[in-house]
């Protein structure tokens, strides 16, 4: 039986063509989907970029400007982070506003009377009592029943959170006596005497703090017996925890 001769087919020099081929695809596909990440996702980007760099060599960040009304992971995070404490500082004001009323109504006799003031600034919330519904004339003890109003702040303020600033003032005449060598002692030995009241009604002495002020932020003028007794008084602060920008503004 005769065999069988096979043809042998020539060779196919074009063949690098198909290769050739998938590799445009393969990039072309690389690059649209390249596109299409940087364009909706700038953090995205960045961490492919990333992991391409480190595939391919040390890893590094590739930088580039963002399109037109996106946002920078820095510039989200900061847009973020503003919101953030907006919602807080709404927050702070409305807790403020309610310990405010509270005060004034708990205290609303003496409020009629003009003994004293229930203020909302930008450090918190003040009170200011007249020194001389507390103490006698250069002394720090309480007059007899005076610290009723102060056991009444105590009591609203006890199971509240924020640190409380007591501040003495005087006014500018001299004092020098066996107890205060001057107004700074006597308005330190007033704040101090307010906190003491404080803690023992049950508000954490870790929350308080004495300050005394002499006759150095008068709210009055020195010059008139009038401004002289509105300036000896005592404030209670209410601290805020959250500044509000807008409350510190119109304050300056």
């Amino acid at each position: 039986m005769a065999r069988r001769k096979f043809q042998e087919e020539p060779d196919n020099h074009e063949r690098w063509l198909i290769s050739y081929a998938d590799f445009i695809t393969l990039l072309f596909a690389f690059f649209v989907v390249m596109y299409a990440i940087s364009s909706v996702n700038e953090g995205k980007y960045q961490i492919l970029s990333n992991a391409l760099g480190s595939v391919f060599g040390a890893p590094q960040v590739i930088s580039r400007d963002t399109p037109d009304g996106a946002l920078s992971p820095a510039q989200l995070s900061a847009q973020i982070a503003n919101r953030k404490r907006e919602q807080a500082i709404k927050r702070e004001r409305a807790n403020l506003a309610t310990i405010a009323r509270d005060l004034r109504k708990t205290l609303a006799p003496m409020l009629g009377e003009g003994k004293l003031r229930v203020t909302q600034n930008a450090r918190g919330v003040s009170v200011e009592i007249n020194a001389s519904e507390l103490f006698a004339p250069g002394e720090a003890k309480f007059n007899q029943n005076a610290d009723q109003a102060l056991k009444l702040v105590a009591s609203l303020l006890k199971d509240d959170t924020h640190l409380i600033q007591v501040e003495g003032h005087t006014d500018n005449v001299p004092i020098n006596t066996p107890l205060f060598a001057s107004n700074w002692e006597l308005s330190s030995a007033r704040a101090s005497s307010v906190v003491r009241l404080f803690v023992e009604n049950g508000v954490p002495a870790a929350r308080l703090t004495a300050v005394g002020h002499a006759a150095n932020n008068p709210v009055a003028n020195n010059d008139e017996a009038e401004g002289r007794a509105r300036n000896r008084r005592v404030e209670i602060t209410v601290l805020t925890s959250v500044p509000d920008p807008a409350l510190m503004k119109a304050s300056q």
